[in-house]
């Protein structure tokens, strides 16, 4: 069996079995490594390298946290989350059942609309899960909202819209990265639409938001009411300062716009790493964060984001094992070989190797330029129109983003929601946003490949 296939098999049920993701991904790609026939060192040697790309991401959130604690401090959050539950506590009982219904909904839309801008008119990507969502959790605890309900709506917006939206990351996406590596690949995809090709795929994801919103998690579940990790019991009783406000907004807006300065810029620099940075300093010299508290603060916050910093380093010495395998062009072939003629299976193939390769690496972004240069060739020697080939090497690349234990894409919203200590990754993240997301778009992948 192909090593690539059976490393990320083994990543998954360990992850299922409650492996922890950092051991079942090491695990995994030692598996992997072994089985390819690159021996001990070698795999370990690769694996150690690909580490280091994920060190500049970690620090990114973690500094992303801090920042992130330091707003929640100053009491913004605790203030959007007061005047919403001011407005729950009506005495009228008909117009308390209508401002809940109202306000969940609003709060739904509000969560959506953020992940959705997030992507193009503010692309800070998931940098806004930890400033919003903890503070909202109370709120969730007494409007009952199921918290896998919330994962589907962020994940929606943060996948769907880089993959369909040629703006911010999803120019980035699909003409840089998609589009580039076709044409390098030698096929040409001068005059295609891209917003329409991928708009069947991009359809498969909403009808797994349709499903998720108003059937698997419409009813109620209950929360134990706990504190957020990071926040002092005393913060509550404490007066909000409007100064501290006005500072918290001030740092917000300015770690936003150092973000979209530099992504416009084009800079080496990591911008979120460098955002946050200028967010922390804001509250360190206006002091809206006292000096004698802001180390207690600032390791909250790198607390509440340090599991995802050690997934994704881990994450980068998985995929640098599967890419140093040369399995993966092995797996494509194979599955290619067993459908040869067959257009219809052999779409299918190659979609859920996509989907296998992507839960691996947990970036659709790194898994399009190894796919891409595999299936062009491939795709043409099929019959497939350039239309079909850019559907589903989109799809490939797409596919096992939302679902995967190490993408960002369910590792933001954990990280939020899991503030208080009840939200599972895997339980409640990934196998959520797999079974609503993956499943549905392979199959309009699918549908696209043969209208296309």
């Amino acid at each position: 069996m192909n090593a690539v296939l059976v490393a990320v098999i083994v990543m998954l049920v360990l992850s299922v079995c409650r492996v922890h993701v950092v051991l079942s991904l090491f695990i995994g790609a030692l598996v992997g490594g072994l089985l390819s026939g690159m021996g001990l060192d070698a795999t370990m040697v690769a694996f150690q390298e690909g580490l280091s790309g994920g060190a500049k991401i970690a620090l990114s959130y973690a500094l992303l946290g801090a920042f992130a604690m330091a707003v929640a401090s100053a009491g913004l959050p605790r203030l959007l989350a007061e005047f919403i539950i001011g407005k729950l506590g009506v005495e009228n009982e008909q117009t308390k059942a209508t401002t809940i219904a109202v306000t969940k909904w609003l709060m739904l839309a509000g969560i959506l609309a953020m992940a959705i801008m997030s992507q193009n008119l503010i692309p800070v990507h998931i940098a806004f899960i930890p400033l919003i969502i903890p503070p909202l959790l109370s709120i969730f605890n007494r409007l009952r909202i199921d918290r896998r309900l919330v994962v589907c709506i962020m994940t929606f917006g943060l996948v769907t819209t880089y993959m369909w939206i040629p703006l911010g990351f999803g120019s980035i996406f699909l003409n840089d990265i998609l589009l580039g590596n076709i044409n390098n690949a030698g096929m040409d995809t001068t005059g295609i639409n891209i917003m329409s090709v991928m708009a069947i795929p991009a359809l498969g994801m909403f009808i797994g938001l349709l499903i998720a919103v108003f059937f698997s998690y419409r009813k109620p579940r209950e929360y134990a009411e706990k504190p957020i990790e990071g926040l002092k019991k005393t913060d509550a009783d404490e007066p909000i300062s409007r100064y501290k406000i006005v500072v918290s907004l001030v740092a917000i807006l300015a770690t936003f716009a150092v973000q979209i300065i530099m992504q416009t810029q084009d800079t080496e620099a990591d911008s979120l790493l460098i955002g946050a940075l200028v967010g922390l300093a804001i509250f360190l010299l206006t002091g809206a964060v006292n000096w004698k508290e802001a180390d207690d603060v600032f390791t909250g916050g790198m607390k509440m984001m340090a599991l995802i910093g050690f997934i994704m380093i881990t994450a980068q010495g998985f995929a640098a094992v599967m890419s140093a395998s040369g399995e993966v062009e092995s797996l494509v072939a194979t599955s290619a070989d067993l459908f040869a003629g067959n257009k219809v299976a052999a779409a299918f193939a190659m979609l859920l190797v996509g989907l296998v390769v992507t839960m691996g690496i947990g970036s659709s972004f790194s898994t399009l330029p190894i796919i891409a240069t595999i299936y062009v060739p491939l795709c043409a020697a099929m019959g497939f129109s350039p239309a079909a080939t850019v559907a589903i090497i989109g799809t490939a690349g797409a596919l096992g983003d939302a679902g995967s234990p190490a993408s960002d894409s369910t590792l933001g919203p954990t990280a939020g929601l899991n503030a208080d200590g009840q939200h599972d990754h895997i339980r409640d993240s990934v196998i959520p946003t797999f079974l609503h997301f993956n499943i549905p778009l392979l199959l309009a992948g699918w549908v696209a490949a043969m209208m296309l």
